[in-house]
């Protein structure tokens, strides 16, 4: 039989997260011992799904062993409804939002209905690799505008305005950042908004870590500070949930003028074109946002003193510097190294010390510069070691 060729969409699909890990274990069958640094997974690590969440799939277990509605049943969708009221938005009803299998479906899906051959939608760079990957195979232009890491990561105004064109179709925010853990400050954010009035777009707004936060820092949700610029906001139970694996995303809209109709309309039909949600999920995500909250207060005291831990390392190592993350469990250090690529440099270090992280290059990046993106979800002990092992790599290659 003649070999089967792929669809021309897929040759650019690309998710640096994801494409790394066969290679780790190409290493780890070669006998090195790898510490996974690359994927924002609790789970993996010494964090359990709170049972409450369990506890609501076990008790109605006869619902969930059928088909669920495909955008969401209408308790699930009331319980995104109440949170997103809860988090500042105005007036949101169970009609304003859709359940998605995962946070990551939501942003598939929306850019599906939304995005045509040849347009563009604004992203951050760095930001979250899957919306260049579905771009890519939709063959919609990369349209990136930057965040300013000599100004803690916030948006840089000037780059966003001139990254906007004729062919622009909305813009995407992420806040807290993946991967930079950047919280954007409650005035960048409304000059944001401002913007996306001034040029008539629609804002994407991923919040899926906006509850873990450090220190001061303030998270402020996009629909709060939205009169009448259509938001899409964006979450899950993935990681501020600790679940991961029951795939549980959401998106609402605020849309006072009924802009989105149309265009929310047309994720419905994607959604029912894909037949069922999870129906075990509807449950989970009812538990997570109504129940108790102790589980999410217990992570973020956890994760605390691993990202200090995470700050005072990176930074003490000679040829890296790293911003302090205000939010999520990520750091994005940049290599001020001779290196040939940030992604040479990550193979590398995964091929002699056993140690993954993710090139930043993967994330998007401000042209001259090198970044990776390391998680700090691991307990002190994990992390201390995997910090060694990158001083002494450094060290060993370019002192």
């Amino acid at each position: 039989m003649k070999k089967v060729e792929p669809a021309k969409a897929t040759e650019n699909v690309r998710h640096a997260i994801r494409d790394l890990v066969p290679i780790a274990e190409e290493v780890d069958a070669s006998g090195k011992e790898i510490t996974y640094l690359n994927i924002g997974d609790p789970i993996v690590y010494d964090f359990r799904t709170p049972e409450h969440l369990w506890e609501a799939i076990n008790s109605d277990r006869r619902k969930c062993e059928g088909y669920a509605n495909a955008i969401g049943s209408h308790d699930t969708r009331q319980a995104v409804a109440d949170y997103a009221n809860r988090m500042g938005a105005k007036n949101i009803s169970n009609k304003d939002a859709i359940i998605f299998v995962g946070g990551s479906e939501a942003i598939i899906l929306s850019l599906q209905a939304l995005m045509n051959p040849g347009e563009n939608i604004l992203v951050p760079r760095p930001g979250y690799s899957v919306y260049n990957g579905e771009l890519n195979y939709l063959g919609c232009e990369h349209n990136e505008y930057d965040l300013d890491e000599e100004n803690e990561w916030q948006i840089d105004i000037e780059t966003m305005r001139k990254s906007i064109n004729e062919k622009t179709k909305g813009i995407v925010i992420i806040n807290p950042n993946n991967p930079t853990g950047s919280v954007l400050t409650r005035k960048n954010l409304k000059e944001t908004i401002d913007l996306a009035g001034e040029f008539d777009l629609p804002i994407f707004s991923d919040e899926t870590y906006d509850q873990i936060i450090y220190d001061d820092a303030e998270f402020v949700s996009a629909a709060s500070l939205s009169n009448d610029i259509p938001i899409i906001s964006l979450g899950s139970i993935s990681k501020t949930h600790l679940a991961p694996g029951f795939r549980g995303g959401w998106l609402y809209k605020q849309d006072p003028n009924g802009a989105l109709d149309d265009y929310f309309a047309a994720i419905q039909k994607l959604c029912r074109l894909r037949l069922t949600n999870v129906a075990p999920t509807q449950a989970a995500i009812k538990a997570a946002l109504n129940g108790p909250q102790d589980g999410v207060k217990e992570m973020v005291k956890k994760l605390q003193p691993r990202r200090d831990l995470t700050y005072k390392r990176l930074n003490e190592i000679e040829g890296l510097s790293c911003d302090k993350p205000k939010g999520a469990f990520y750091a994005f250090p940049k290599i001020d190294l001779p290196v040939k690529s940030d992604k040479e440099f990550v193979l590398s270090l995964l091929r002699e010390k056993g140690v993954l992280v993710v090139y930043g290059s993967g994330f998007g990046q401000k042209e001259g510069t090198n970044h990776f993106r390391i998680v700090f979800l691991p307990p002190e002990e994990t992390l201390n070691t995997a910090f060694d092992k990158i001083e002494e790599f450094i060290k060993e290659n370019y002192s």
